[in-house]
């Protein structure tokens, strides 16, 4: 009995380790028409979220693109007007963007900005009244 037990706990952990890993959009929904200011909220599984700076393994943080290209994995995602940073591990922001369609890319990094690549970023498009 207490083999089954410990069998059955071992593979809850082992399960629970290997989680899948990914990122998404709480809020807006993809194809969702928004009025400016909108909040966009996002979400991580399989992963901690930790400040920039911190270097801990399997943790990031978030960054929003708008209207650009995903970076690949390893690069550093530039800081600009179109990659936006939550390096104190935001998972929301309000956003302003002028009337129009917009392409946004949500990104997870670690703690020097190093994309994680394709599984750990999500694409939505939205309309901007």
């Amino acid at each position: 009995m207490m083999k089954a037990v410990l069998a059955a706990a071992l593979l809850t952990l082992s399960a629970g380790a290997f989680a899948q890993q990914s990122v998404w959009f709480v809020e807006p929904a993809n194809g969702a028409t928004v009025t400016s200011p909108f909040k966009v909220k996002f979400a991580v599984a399989g992963m901690d979220i930790k400040p920039a700076g911190d270097m801990t393994s399997n943790t990031g943080h978030h960054h929003l693109l708008v209207n650009a290209t995903p970076v690949k994995a390893g690069e550093v995602i530039p800081a600009d007007e179109k990659h936006i940073h939550f390096g104190k591990g935001q998972t929301e922001t309000e956003l302003t963007l002028p009337p129009g369609n917009y392409t946004l890319t949500m990104q997870f990094a670690n703690g020097l900005h190093q994309a994680y690549g394709p599984g750990m970023n999500k694409e939505i498009k939205i309309t901007v009244k």
